[in-house]
């Protein structure tokens, strides 16, 4: 029954996304609604990021000094694998997971309550496309704001851990000389390619329940949680093959 209904999900999400990635019927009111989901989705998110980034940072930094600092090991192993976690995992991977609740949830109880209000008949009715008129600027919205916001959670990652370097708990010297060290510039792509694919889970898979709500504003939030969940699963499912292939 499981495999049955994931297979029927599936099925219908693909033919929900073969109607959304069609060309806008009104190009003037597309590029309206793109903008406003890139700052309902994007900007509205940034303060949220930095926030969660700069702690991060900073507690990352503390649990490494204090946990793996060695007479054996150079001083500079802190500020290097505080760089390691940021690029590789934190600033795409856990973040993504962070946004999956707030921007998923956003977007599926959206959408469901234009459901239920009977909102989505009304475009049917009209001759629009309701599924690419509704979920593609949200999409790309999303996609497109993502790559800002891995640069500033790097940032501010490295922010943190320098706010504990101030405070005593690293030199200044050995975290840059460790956030210097062997530095290779692919990790920041790879960062963004992840997070590209997973902005893409998150909003398509968030607008698929949302989409096809059926009841009313209970089943408007459980379609809501049943997004993140679905969201975060895939996430992390795509999270492994995404570090293998760009490893």
């Amino acid at each position: 029954m499981f495999l049955t209904n994931s297979i029927t999900k599936f099925g219908e999400y693909l033919c929900l996304m073969g109607r959304v990635m069609s060309l806008p019927e009104r190009w003037r009111m597309f590029l309206k609604q793109y903008i406003k989901e890139m700052a309902a989705l994007g900007v509205d998110s940034i303060g949220i990021v930095l926030l969660i980034s700069f702690f991060i940072g900073a507690v990352i930094c503390i649990q490494i000094k204090l946990n793996i600092a060695s007479p054996w090991m150079p001083a500079f192993t802190t500020g290097y694998t505080t760089r390691e976690i940021m690029l590789l995992e934190f600033s795409s991977s856990i973040m993504c997971l962070i946004l999956a609740g707030k921007v998923g949830s956003n977007i599926a109880s959206e959408i469901g309550t234009m459901r239920v209000t009977q909102q989505i008949d009304a475009l049917e009715i009209m001759g629009i496309n309701s599924a690419s008129f509704i979920i593609l600027p949200k999409i790309l919205g999303l996609v497109t704001m993502i790559p800002m916001l891995v640069i500033f959670s790097i940032v501010f990652g490295f922010v943190g851990a320098y706010a504990t370097a101030l405070a005593g708990v690293i030199t200044v010297d050995d975290l840059t000389l460790g956030l210097q060290h062997e530095f290779n510039q692919w990790y920041i792509w790879a960062s963004i390619i992840k997070s590209l694919v997973f902005a893409f889970i998150i909003s398509s898979t968030s607008s698929y329940y949302g989409y096809n709500v059926e009841g009313g504003s209970f089943d408007v939030g459980k379609a809501s949680t049943d997004a993140v969940v679905s969201s975060s699963m895939l996430i992390l499912f795509a999270d492994i093959f995404l570090t293998q292939l760009l490893s």
